[in-house]
């Protein structure tokens, strides 16, 4: 169970209430404005968000609270309804690291090393696959087969790793070349324990693509939170064995 929801909010254009004074104030004036929403200092604004960086912020976090208002304080986890993560800029592509309030340092620190292993120009790979969504479609028209081609393109050493230097020429050689054979199929996976952590590399990525996941009913719901939240979930009974269906099934057992 995750302690909160991650949410990419779009305030361009949009009021946001930002409270207080001095270095706290400041860093949020300046990262509401970087998401290019506009910055208002009256509580009672139409507003959806505020930050409240002010030395006894309970009673004003209370009276927004009341009207309905996502309220942030600085450094008390208790009094905010959702918290600013460490962000990782490579635009399109956000990375969104948060500690729920815990650490702020950690997750700087995290951000600052991901920032060393991402490449400058993933953003511009984003920005072309979704360019190239009519393409995908034409050329793929069943979703399943279309996610697996691009699932395959973008794994380790493929045509689109987005650790390598993949850009619009890549994605333009991937369209235009021989389709790979997608036709799914069925994949016993037998889990070596109950700890998410365990699980193989092989196994993680097929729990990724699965687009229907059957399981014994105790396997863990950490290990399932590791498959698309989208696939189809079906409980079997052990031992049971399932038909190849359509698209890729993958069956964990414990």
């Amino acid at each position: 169970m995750i302690d909160a929801l991650p949410l990419f909010h779009r305030i361009a254009g949009q009021p946001v209430i930002v409270l207080g004074e001095g270095e706290a104030a400041l860093a949020k004036r300046r990262l509401v404005e970087r998401a290019g929403g506009i910055v208002v200092g009256d509580a009672n604004s139409d507003a959806r968000l505020a930050f409240v960086a002010l030395d006894a912020p309970e009673t004003m976090a209370a009276k927004l609270k009341a009207r309905g208002v996502l309220v942030n304080v600085p450094d008390r986890p208790d009094l905010c309804d959702f918290t600013v993560p460490s962000i990782l800029d490579r635009s399109p592509v956000l990375l969104a690291i948060g500690t729920g309030g815990a650490s702020a340092g950690l997750a700087k620190a995290l951000r600052l090393r991901l920032e060393t292993l991402l490449p400058p120009g993933l953003g511009g790979l984003a920005a072309t696959l979704g360019k190239a969504r009519e393409t995908m479609r034409a050329r793929w028209p069943d979703a399943g087969e279309r996610r697996r081609a691009l699932d395959a393109a973008l794994s380790f050493g493929g045509t689109l790793d987005p650790m390598g230097q993949g850009g619009s020429e890549a994605v333009d050689s991937w369209l235009a070349g021989t389709a790979t054979n997608l036709a799914g199929g069925l994949v016993e996976l037998r889990l070596a324990s109950a700890d998410p952590d365990d699980l193989t590399l092989r196994q993680a990525r097929l729990l990724g693509s699965a687009d229907i996941l059957a399981h014994e009913p105790d396997v863990p719901v950490a290990i399932l939170d590791r498959a698309r939240a989208d696939a189809v979930r079906r409980v079997i009974r052990r031992g049971e064995v399932l038909p190849e269906g359509v698209g890729l099934t993958v069956v964990l057992r414990i």
